[in-house]
C-alpha cells in the first residue's frame, strides 16, 4: 500500500514539473557565471556525501545512553570534535555549567480501592542490541518539583486548557487532587503547568494507545509503534517563559555567572510531575469513577474511561538530585576568504535522553557529512566567502541549554556577525519541512528545487508540493495548491535549538528536516536506538543524505552568495496575512459573542439542558470592542513600498554590493525586536514569531497581539498592535535606508 501511496505521489508530482523547472539556472543573489560555479561546487558537495557513512555514524554516536552531563556525553562531544578536526576544521569545545537534575527517588502507587505499583521501567529487548545497557536515565519529566503527595486522581483528558473548560462545566474541580493527561494534542510541559493553575497537587503524563501504541499500529519490535512498557521521557521546563539554564536568564552559564536561587526560577514548575506507560496507566484508570468520559476524551485502552474523582487515590513521591554539571557545545569553524566577520551557523545538538539515534543523531549524522564534504571542497582548494560555523550543541532535551546558553554568552558579536542560523534535529524517511525567517523564502524554494528525492527521483519541493495534494480536503484547497507556483515554509515556535537564536537576538533562522513517513513510538525511550532506526525510520540512510543536501545547499549558498537572498517582500507579506487573519479573528468573536448572549437572554441552553446530565449553564459575555487595526495596516503599507523598493534597487546592482550593505541585509530583522519582549516573557523579543503561552513547541504568530485577543484582554491587544506596528516600520524605515 505504502509502495502504491509512493508511486502516486511520483505521478502527481512529475506532472508539476511540467510547471516547474526541477533545476534553476541561476540562483538568487548570484551572477550568472558565478551561479553556473555554484552549481559546480554543489555537485561536487553531493558527489562526497555517503548514506554508508551516515549509518554507521549514527550506529556509533548512538552505541551508548549520552544525557548531558553523563560520561557518554562527554565522549560523544570529544568523538565530533575528533571528526570536525579531522575533516579540516578549526574546532574547540565551550563547557557552560548549568542545572541538570536526575532523579534520586521515584514512586507512584495506586493506595485505593487497591493497590498497584507501577513499574516505572522500559524492558530490555532481544531485537534491541542496545536497550540493556547501564547509565540509562530512568523514565521522567526533567525539572519536575520535588514531592510526596496522596491525593484522588482525575484523568484530564490531554490536560489543555479547553479540557479544563470541559472539566468546569461538569463541576469537576481538580483542586488538591493529582491528575492523570495524555500525551499528545500539545507539549508535554503544557501539561502540568495548566494543572497548576488549577491547584492539582500533582500531574501523571502516560501515551494512550489510541495516540502512540497498538491503536497507531504494530508495536515495537515487531513495528514502530510505542509497546506497552514505553515512556516518554522529556523536559517540562516553562521554556515560553525562557529556556536554557533556569538560574542564568539572559546570561551566559560560565563558571563565574551570577546564578539565580533555584525557587527564584521563573521556569521551573511547583508540583511534582511523572511520565508512565500505558501498562502503568492501564489499572489507575480503569479504577476510576464519576462521571463517563466524553467520547473524545475516550482512548485505546480496553475498558470505559471515567473522569473521577472518587475512591481511587494515588501516592507519587519524586525527588532530585539538582546537580550543576558541565554542557559541551562543539564550535568548529571555517573562516571564509572574504568577509570572515559575516558567519554563516549550522547547528544540531547531540545529547539525547537515552541512545537517541533519531533525536538527535540522525540529525547531527547528517550535519557531520555535510562538514566532511566540505572540508574536501576546501582540500580540493576551494573556500567559502564567509566563515562557516558548524555546531553541535549540548542540553538540547532538557530545555535547548547548550546553543541558548552559547547564544547568551556570545549576544554581542552574533547580532554583529550572524548571516543566518540553519538548524536541524531528528530526521526521517519522508517530505522536506522546513520552517523559518519569511525573507529567506525564496533562497529555500531554490534549493528545495534543486535537490532529488531519494524515493521518487523528483525534487524534494515537488514531493512536499505532492504530498500538500494529497492531504488536502476539498476542491478549492487541491486548485489553491496546484496554482501555487512558490514554496512556503513555516513559522518557528519552539522545541529545538533556533530559539535563542530568532526569538531572542532577531537572527535570521531556518529549520529544515524530512519527515511524515517515520512514524514511531520510540520518541525519548531506551528504544530510540540503531536497531529501530535503521528498521523503521530512514532504512538505507538516504533521507540522512536528503537533509544534508538541502542544509548543506542553504549554508553553501548563504556562504558564496554575492547579494544575501533576502526577500523583505516575502515577509511583507507573511505579516500581512497574519494579521489580515487577526483582524477577522476579532471579528468573529464578537459576532460569536453577540450571538451567544442572544441566546442565553432567551433561555435557549437553560432549555436545552439534559437534566441527567447537570452541567453550568453560561453567563453573558462581556461584548468584543474594536480595535484600531489602522497603525499596523499603515506600517505594513510602508514595508510593502521599502521592501520593493529595496528589490528593484539591488536588481539594479548588478550582483555587486559592498559587505556593509550585506550586513545590513542579515541584520535588518533584529529591527522586529521589542525592547521590553513579549508581556510576562521578556526573554522573547520577536513580535512575529514566538511559542505560545499555551503551546509550548506551537508558534504563536504576532505574539503579544494574538495572546491578549485569546485571553480578550483589548487594552493589551491595542498595545501590543501599537508596538508591532512601530516595529514594522522600523524595518521598513531601515530597508529604506540601505537604497540611500
Amino acid at each position: 500500500m505504502k509502495k502504491n501511496i509512493q508511486n502516486i505521489l511520483c505521478i502527481i508530482a512529475t506532472g508539476f514539473i511540467s510547471l516547474t523547472a526541477m533545476s534553476q539556472k541561476t540562483i538568487t543573489g548570484f551572477t550568472e557565471t558565478n551561479a553556473a560555479k555554484q552549481k559546480q561546487t554543489e555537485q561536487k558537495f553531493d558527489a562526497v556525501l555517503s548514506a554508508e557513512k551516515i549509518g554507521a555514524t549514527i550506529k556509533d554516536l548512538a552505541s551508548k545512553p549520552h544525557h548531558l552531563g553523563s560520561v557518554g556525553g562527554k565522549a560523544v562531544a570529544e568523538n565530533i570534535l575528533a571528526r570536525f578536526k579531522s575533516y579540516g576544521w578549526d574546532a574547540s569545545i565551550e563547557t557552560y555549567q548549568v542545572l541538570f537534575p536526575t532523579p534520586k527517588t521515584r514512586s507512584l502507587e495506586m493506595v485505593s480501592p487497591t493497590s498497584y505499583k507501577a513499574l516505572l521501567k522500559e524492558p530490555a529487548l532481544k531485537e534491541d542490541a542496545t536497550s540493556n545497557q547501564e547509565d540509562q536515565l530512568p523514565t521522567y519529566n526533567c525539572w519536575s518539583a520535588d514531592g510526596d503527595v496522596t491525593a484522588e486522581a482525575v484523568f484530564v483528558n490531554y490536560g489543555v486548557p479547553a479540557d479544563y473548560e470541559v472539566l468546569e462545566k461538569l463541576g469537576i474541580d481538580v483542586k488538591g487532587k493529582i491528575v492523570i493527561a495524555k500525551y499528545g494534542h500539545s507539549w508535554r510541559g503544557i501539561k502540568p503547568k495548566v494543572a497548576q493553575e488549577h491547584g492539582a497537587i500533582g500531574c501523571i503524563i502516560y501515551s494512550d494507545p489510541s495516540d502512540d501504541g497498538y491503536g497507531a499500529g504494530e508495536v515495537y519490535p515487531k513495528g514502530p509503534f510505542k509497546n506497552e512498557y514505553g515512556v516518554q521521557r522529556g523536559s517540562i521546563m516553562d521554556m515560553v517563559i525562557y529556556p536554557g539554564d533556569p538560574l542564568t536568564p539572559g546570561v551566559g552559564a560560565t563558571e563565574n555567572a551570577k546564578r539565580l536561587d533555584r525557587l527564584e526560577a521563573t521556569n521551573l514548575l511547583k508540583i511534582p510531575v511523572l511520565p508512565i506507560s500505558y501498562h502503568d496507566a492501564k489499572p489507575l484508570l480503569e479504577s476510576l469513577e464519576g462521571v463517563v468520559a466524553p467520547e473524545s476524551w475516550r482512548g485505546g485502552l480496553p475498558f470505559t474511561y471515567h473522569i473521577g474523582p472518587g475512591k481511587t487515590k494515588i501516592h507519587l513521591k519524586v525527588d532530585f538530585d539538582w546537580k550543576i554539571r558541565p554542557a559541551y557545545d562543539v564550535i568548529a569553524k571555517m573562516k571564509g576568504s572574504e568577509y570572515p566577520d559575516q558567519w554563516v551557523i549550522r547547528g544540531n545538538h547531540h545529547d539525547a535522553w537515552v541512545n537517541g539515534a533519531n533525536d538527535p543523531v540522525s540529525g547531527m549524522a547528517a550535519l557531520l557529512e555535510e562538514a566532511r564534504s566540505i572540508g574536501e571542497l576546501a582540500k580540493s582548494g576551494w573556500k567559502p566567502k564567509r566563515t562557516l560555523v558548524y555546531c553541535a550543541w549540548d542540553g538540547e532535551e532538557p530545555g535547548l541549554i547548550g546553543s541558548t546558553e552559547w547564544v547568551e554568552d556570545h549576544a554581542k558579536e552574533l547580532q554583529e556577525k550572524a548571516v543566518v542560523y540553519i538548524n536541524s534535529d531528528g530526521n526521517g524517511r519522508g517530505f522536506l519541512d522546513a520552517e523559518g525567517s519569511h525573507a529567506l523564502e525564496q533562497m529555500v524554494y531554490e534549493v528545495a528545487k534543486d535537490v532529488t528525492d531519494p524515493q521518487t527521483g523528483v525534487s524534494v519541493y515537488e514531493r512536499r508540493k505532492a504530498a500538500d495534494l494529497m492531504g488536502a480536503s476539498g476542491i478549492k484547497a487541491k486548485q489553491d495548491i496546484l496554482n501555487e507556483k512558490d514554496f512556503h515554509i513555516a513559522a518557528m515556535g519552539s522545541g529545538s535549538d533556533y530559539s535563542s537564536f530568532i526569538q531572542h537576538l532577531g537572527l535570521p533562522s531556518l529549520s529544515i528536516g524530512f519527515d511524515g513517513e517515520n512514524a514511531g513510538g520510540e520518541y525519548h525511550s531506551i528504544y530510540d536506538s540503531y536497531d529501530h532506526y535503521s528498521k523503521f525510520k530512514d532504512p538505507g540512510f538516504v533521507y540522512g543524505v536528503a537533509l544534508a543536501k538541502t542544509a548543506g545547499r542553504a549554508a553553501l549558498r548563504m556562504a558564496d552568495a554575492e547579494v544575501l537572498p533576502f526577500d523583505f517582500t516575502r515577509l511583507q507579506k507573511t505579516i500581512a496575512g497574519y494579521v489580515k487573519e487577526l483582524s477577522g479573528t476579532v471579528d468573529q468573536l464578537r459576532e460569536t459573542t453577540k450571538v451567544e448572549n442572544e441566546l442565553i437572554r432567551s433561555n435557549v441552553y437553560q432549555l436545552a439542558q439534559d437534566p441527567t446530565k447537570p452541567e453550568k449553564l453560561p453567563v453573558a459575555k462581556a461584548a468584543v470592542p474594536y480595535l484600531d487595526f489602522h497603525g499596523i495596516q499603515n506600517a505594513l503599507d510602508d514595508l510593502d513600498r521599502a521592501s520593493k523598493s529595496l528589490n528593484d534597487w539591488l536588481s539594479k546592482q548588478d550582483n555587486k554590493v559592498s559587505a556593509k550593505t550585506n550586513q545590513s541585509l542579515y541584520r535588518a530583522e533584529q529591527q522586529l525586536l521589542s525592547a521590553q519582549g513579549l508581556p510576562r516573557r521578556g526573554w522573547f523579543k520577536h513580535t512575529i514569531y514566538a511559542p505560545g503561552f499555551y503551546t509550548g513547541y506551537g508558534v504563536k504568530t504576532m505574539p503579544g497581539i494574538r495572546e491578549a485577543i485569546e485571553q480578550k484582554n483589548w487594552a493589551e491587544a491595542q498595545e501590543q498592535m501599537n508596538i508591532d506596528a512601530a516595529n514594522i516600520a522600523a524595518l521598513a524605515s531601515y530597508l529604506q535606508a540601505i537604497t540611500q
